[in-house]
């Protein structure tokens, strides 16, 4: 195998991510489901231990299926040896894939003063977790329009601590079966407390969370919802996790979810100022450059309402295609011809309060 046992090891991984690859000539034979994330941790770590990976290398099971292969597709750091701390998971077996946003910084972020100011508390807990004891801020909400920056501040914190981060769409969590979807949290919450310190964001959390009276609770999402406000609470010993819930329907979120969360951070939309600087900022990375008669100050001051989203997928990429289309350079036509195709609404008053 690619991977294989060093005599002078390097830095233990934090966490490896296999996928099945299949064996390397065809077989009868059908590798199985892989059901108990936690026991194939165990099994995997016991005969690949000492082993030195890397992303792109291959695994090979000696045991109970000689030759299979399982490609290696995400380590943390990318060069490192299995050892007995190091997580191993199987993307198939997963609902989300840990991933440390390495090199995301909160000046990437135009704006949003307020919640990077709040969020440097996340910061100094994910760094440090033993010293904030029972004070930990372990519950986060991240709400405002969509497209301002809500995921982005999750991977900047990632990215800023180290600290492997677990994507959840809360839409996934809805299962065929009650009683599906509070496992996969229960599943979540026991990773994300073997790669501590670890960032659990939930995205969408509206989609489970909502206020009866926007919604008919389902026997499955009342069942994830209590699941989630379980491991919130802390029952059990969670240090070092940090869930971040984030949601465009604040104000429609259900009172049982929303007072689990301590600290609660707004995301607003970009002032002209802002704007100017998102256009400014992304104009830069274009593949053709713009012409001189572009304003995008003026451009700037007619997308009042707009997010940083917005911007950049509905007015400066549909001016570039245009202009790819024209094969000329990006034009102030090309700008007024975006604008004419779209119209920003303002968000309803119920969703943000």
């Amino acid at each position: 195998m690619n991977a294989s046992p060093i005599k002078n090891p390097t830095t233990a991984a934090k966490f490896i991510v296999l996928k099945p690859a299949g064996y390397p000539m065809k077989s009868e034979f059908e590798y199985p489901e892989v059901s108990e994330p936690r026991v194939f941790d165990h099994y995997a770590k016991e005969q690949w231990f000492g082993a030195s990976v890397k992303k792109g290398d291959f695994l090979f099971d000696r045991r109970m299926y000689p030759d299979f292969a399982f490609e290696i597709i995400n380590v943390e750091p990318k060069h490192g040896t299995i050892g007995k701390s190091t997580v191993v998971v199987v993307e198939e077996t997963e609902n989300s894939i840990p991933q440390v946003a390495a090199g995301i910084l909160f000046d990437d972020i135009v704006g949003q003063p307020g919640a990077k100011k709040k969020c440097k508390l996340i910061e100094k807990y994910l760094k440090d977790p033993e010293s904030f004891g029972r004070w930990a801020p372990k519950n986060i909400l991240f709400f405002g329009p969509s497209g301002t920056g809500k995921t982005m501040m999750a991977k900047a914190l990632s990215g800023l601590t180290d600290a492997p981060m677990l994507t959840v769409k809360s839409t996934q969590l809805i299962g065929e079966h009650v009683g599906e979807g509070a496992a996969r949290i229960h599943l979540l919450y026991a990773r994300a407390k073997d790669l501590a310190p670890c960032i659990l964001f939930f995205d969408e959390l509206d989609a489970i969370a909502l206020d009866r009276s926007y919604q008919e609770l389902r026997g499955d999402v009342l069942e994830i919802v209590n699941a989630l406000l379980t491991e919130m609470d802390g029952i059990e010993d969670r240090s070092g996790i940090c869930t971040i819930g984030a949601t465009n329907r604040y104000s429609a979120l259900d009172s049982s979810v929303r007072s689990r969360f301590e600290e609660e951070i707004q995301f607003t939309l970009p002032n002209i100022d802002e704007r100017l600087q998102i256009l400014v900022n992304s104009a830069k990375t274009f593949p053709i450059r713009l012409h001189a008669t572009v304003d995008l100050a003026k451009i700037a001051s007619k997308t009042q309402g707009f997010s940083g989203r917005d911007l950049v997928e509905k007015v400066l990429k549909i001016a570039l295609h245009q202009a790819i289309i024209d094969e000329t350079v990006v034009g102030p036509n090309h700008f007024d011809y975006a604008l004419s195709k779209i119209r920003v609404e303002s968000p309803p008053s119920i969703l943000f309060g």
